[in-house]
């Protein structure tokens, strides 16, 4: 393309600071480097992690920032080194690296990466390394991606190539909610045919564990969520069941436990509130129940009294599902083209790249399950 090796001039949805608008500028986007790919962001919707570090997290070391890490895009151009790339690819950024070489990603045990903890700080939740700038000043890159811009700049080991067929405007979904919700569920869960489940949380990742509860051949799957207009969709997925915690009188754990003759298989919590992951525990049957933790918090600890554990109840927690995050990624793709899992019942808002800070009130009032923004034409 006529723009390797050159900076690119683009838009971009800047955070200069936590609790605040985001701001779209012109910033500036330098050629990928050794192992680096520059990719044209096509589409990118807003996930709770976002949202998070804008609003609640808000560690200033993780700012000035560009947003953004579920999305989907086309190589521009590659650095020196890359061999799985070329410009034209159609691709999928992931904050979870997969290098295939270290220890940890040839282990079938976990889905880590060695290589890619040394590119994330996880204190600012941004990128070691940036290609982005803006006004003179250093951009920090989100998880390591910043996908509310035209263009990016990720290391080779955390993009995935896709089915060139695949609406690069459905699949940029599969970047995170929907690999994180179902892969809890069928990877990490290893929910069993003929079981009971509850999935606590009905946003994007709780929708999606849903669908892999259902996937695995959960006989019974519960809802489980404050809010009521959450149902509808639940059911639409594989929920059999929905219930909401503030139409009883009771403990929610409790409540489940009535109805599953005492406690469900498996459980998985997509909230991100301590009370909450504790009762999804808590909802287990205690002999064999298996509870997954896979909402986001750093400001709060989760108190387990042993004995929630000591007659046979197992916690674990879960990141992006389990996937090896490309090669999961590249399947979850095939999936959906195959009709295997849905991705456009999650869409509930279609807008641009100017239109972000409406996109992050309607997640900020779960107004919306998933906003997808278009950045660039193909």
């Amino acid at each position: 393309m006529a723009t390797a090796g050159k900076v690119i001039k683009c838009k971009a949805a800047v955070a200069w600071e936590p609790n605040k608008p985001l701001v779209i500028e012109e910033i500036e986007v330098a050629p990928p480097e050794d192992n680096e790919v520059r990719i044209k962001i096509v589409s990118t919707a807003v996930c709770h992690s976002d949202l998070y570090h804008l609003l609640e997290g808000m560690n200033k070391k993780g700012f000035p920032t560009v947003l953004g890490h579920e999305a989907a895009g086309i190589v521009e151009s590659v650095g020196s080194g890359v061999t799985e790339f070329q410009p034209g690819d159609k691709v999928i950024p992931i904050f979870l690296s997969q290098c295939k070489e270290c220890s940890l990603c040839k282990s079938p045990k976990t889905n880590q990466c060695k290589e890619g903890w040394t590119r994330v700080c996880q204190e600012s939740m941004s990128g070691v390394e940036t290609r982005l700038t803006c006004k003179g000043k250093k951009i920090l890159q989100f998880m390591g991606t910043s996908t509310f811009s035209e263009y990016t700049v990720i290391d080779q080991i955390a993009v995935a190539k896709i089915d060139p067929g695949a609406p690069l405007d459905k699949i940029c979904l599969i970047g995170c909610g929907i690999c994180t919700g179902y892969g809890a569920a069928v990877n990490t869960a290893k929910v069993e045919p003929g079981s009971t489940c509850a999935v606590f949380g009905l946003g994007a990742v709780g929708l999606a564990a849903v669908m892999g509860c259902k996937a695995a051949g959960a006989k019974r799957i519960i809802a489980v969520d404050i809010n009521p207009e959450k149902a509808e969709k639940a059911k639409a997925l594989g929920a059999t069941d929905f219930v909401n915690p503030k139409d009883h009188n009771k403990p929610i754990h409790e409540v489940l436990a009535e109805m599953t003759n005492g406690g469900v298989d498996f459980s998985v919590e997509c909230v991100g509130k301590v009370e909450v992951m504790r009762s999804a525990l808590e909802s287990c049957v205690p002999a064999w129940g298996v509870s997954v933790i896979v909402g986001w918090t750093q400001l709060f600890e989760v108190a387990i009294p042993p004995v929630l554990l000591i007659s046979g109840r197992t916690l674990k927690g879960s990141l992006f599902g389990g996937f090896k995050s490309k090669d999961g990624v590249t399947g979850m793709v095939k999936a959906y083209l195959d009709k295997k899992i849905h991705l456009d019942e999650f869409i509930t808002h279609n807008m641009t790249l100017d239109q972000v800070n409406d996109a992050i009130e309607l997640m900020k009032h779960g107004k919306c399950i998933r906003a997808v923004m278009s950045v660039s034409q193909q």
